[in-house]
């Protein structure tokens, strides 16, 4: 008896990785480098893929970096890390997939790069983002929209 082969995985290939847009908003400088406190940092992370052309898709990972000491925005910094990827034998089924978790990963030490540098060139040590797997927030994201389905 035959079994069907499983579908094949798409064939990633990286045209181009970019910066598509960076802000850093320093609003309370230079009073906020004497601050005795440090901040509190909060993390923003979000993901959009568009198809460019047949089989050529632009992910975009942006990344925001909010710091605070009480009412007060001490810092923002927003990286929208962007690449050109063609994906060649995607399937429908695992299109999605391929744009919401390996293309991000991808571009994910770019943009943790692009933050640290940013933050250092505002005046404050290096915010170090963790690594992070796209693969368990893609699923948390699936359960979520499945349980908002029910």
């Amino acid at each position: 008896m035959a079994y069907p082969l499983p579908p094949s995985p798409a064939q990633v290939t990286i045209e181009k990785i970019y910066v598509k847009d960076l802000s850093v908003e320093n609003p309370s400088s230079p009073q906020s480098f004497r601050m005795a406190e440090p901040p509190s940092i909060e993390i923003g992370l979000r993901t959009r893929a568009d198809q460019v052309e047949p089989d050529v898709y632009e992910c975009v990972l942006t990344i925001t970096v909010t710091a605070t000491a009480g009412e007060r925005t001490v810092f923002l910094i927003e990286v929208a890390q962007a690449g050109v990827f063609s994906l060649q034998g995607a399937t429908p089924e695992n299109l999605q997939p391929v744009l919401a978790m390996h293309c991000p990963a991808i571009l994910f030490p770019y943009a943790r790069q692009a933050i640290a540098s940013a933050t250092i060139n505002a005046g404050y040590p290096p915010v170090h983002l963790q690594p992070l797997s796209f693969e368990a927030l893609y699923q948390q994201q699936l359960a979520q929209k499945g349980a908002a389905a029910a």
